[in-house]
């Protein structure tokens, strides 16, 4: 008589973007083998997420969304979890022998101490990419929205004033195809911004030290340059780098002094790369004509943060990636992973 396949035990700790049913129906689509699946929903994105650099024992984890003793309970002797946001610190893992891989549904992996993971064997892997074009569409529309007064427009309507006076010369804002767009950042999203760009007709700047342009690039006449090249000559600047050590506040008093007078910085990256106290002061000032900003230093933004009062700035709270195909994006990679993991196949997009 044939032995039966092992079945595998798999934790999904989904949350209501990316749903436990919409885990659950990719694995499923995509593994063929006997699976046992637990379920859990966390509330983000109707509560805020925590920061592990505030809470005790959570040291090595940044963003994250769950109680570390009810992600444990939950977890039990599962050797795989799939999940956006739940923690897994050095000492939950501990607590957690059986498990074997966890597979983050997002760009990076900041919920997990990777240390930790490494020296217990724990697989990491993510989803890099998963909202690349969703940031990137976003980002257009925030360069267009920012660029054409839109939301100056917008808000006057809303206290129930006609601006006719964003049609004045002296007001208006010019099209893209004048323009010069810096783009700071050629990875997952920056490379489809320029995409996106180019259908506009204007000159494309790019800084990014460590990728070289793609051929298609440079024959459609896209520009490689330093960041100061690009923040003298660019009209609109848009930010698209990871957050490093290197990168951490990179964008600061100095940057914005050397950007030319008139204009528009827009962020739908990650706050701790921009110093926003010498933003606000470069907008007040008149040097920038203008702000659009998607993600902020600290989530959710100070009430009392002055950029939050600032006419000339447009703001959104961290929604850029939020999409339909984001999610599903996100749910095809985990599925895969946690196949090729029972195959007995290599991760592909490993982190440990």
């Amino acid at each position: 008589m044939s032995e039966e396949p092992r079945r595998a035990r798999v934790a999904i700790i989904g949350d209501r973007f990316m749903t436990p049913s919409t885990f659950e129906a990719a694995l499923r689509a995509r593994c063929d083998g006997p699976i046992d699946i637990a379920a859990m929903q966390l509330p983000w994105p109707d509560e805020p997420m925590r920061h592990g650099y505030v809470e005790p024992g959570m040291d090595g984890l940044k963003e994250y969304m769950g109680d570390p003793e009810a992600i444990v309970g939950f977890v039990g002797s599962a050797e795989v979890a799939i999940t956006q946001l739940a923690p897994f610190s050095a000492a939950m893992l501990k607590r957690m022998p059986a498990l074997k891989l966890i597979v983050v549904a997002r760009g990076g992996p900041v919920n997990i101490d990777l240390a930790a993971a490494r020296e217990r064997g724990v697989v990491i892997a993510n989803a890099p990419g998963r909202n690349a074009s969703a940031v990137a569409e976003f980002t257009i529309g925030a360069i267009i929205g920012e660029t054409r007064l839109i939301t100056r427009g917008h808000d006057a309507l809303r206290r129930g004033t006609w601006r006719g006076d964003l049609y004045r010369a002296d007001l208006v804002g010019r099209e893209l195809s004048q323009m010069t767009v810096g783009v700071i950042g050629y990875g997952h999203i920056g490379t489809k911004v320029v995409r996106l760009l180019k259908a506009f007709r204007g000159r494309i700047l790019v800084a990014d030290p460590y990728v070289e342009l793609s051929p298609e690039d440079v024959r459609d006449g896209v520009v490689k340059t330093t960041l100061a090249s690009l923040l003298h000559e660019s009209d609109v600047v848009t930010l698209h780098a990871r957050v490093t050590a290197e990168t951490m506040g990179f964008i600061g008093r100095a940057e914005f002094a050397t950007m030319r007078k008139g204009a528009v910085f827009v962020n739908t990256a990650r706050g701790p790369m921009v110093d926003y106290d010498a933003l606000t002061q470069s907008l007040k000032s008149g040097h920038l004509r203008g702000a659009m900003l998607e993600t902020f230093a600290i989530e959710p933004a100070p009430a009392n943060l002055e950029l939050l009062r600032l006419e000339n700035v447009t703001l959104t709270p961290h929604i850029a990636g939020a999409s339909l195909r984001t999610i599903e994006r996100a749910a095809e990679a985990a599925a895969e992973e946690v196949r090729r993991y029972l195959a007995g196949e290599a991760p592909l997009n490993p982190c440990t």
